[in-house]
């Protein structure tokens, strides 16, 4: 399954939230070097009850706004 993610690097409170466009996930790792990228691909494998390993990121590496790819 495919999942829009807006990123919030630089979280005081990391999460996840729906919205309007997809998800929400705020991290605490700042947007240095694909940190926050790698904080948001291991937040959703949680959120999802999935090994990080079958979240890939599909679209949107140097932007908020990224699409993963979801596996079982």
């Amino acid at each position: 399954m495919r999942v829009s993610v807006t990123v919030k690097p630089g979280a005081k409170r990391p999460g996840i939230e729906n919205a309007a466009r997809g998800l929400v996930v705020r991290v605490r790792e700042r947007a240095i070097e694909g940190a926050a990228t790698a904080a948001c691909a291991r937040a959703l494998a949680e959120h999802f009850g999935v090994a990080p390993s079958c979240v890939t990121l599909v679209h949107g590496a140097r932007s908020r706004e990224k699409v993963f790819e979801v596996s079982t």
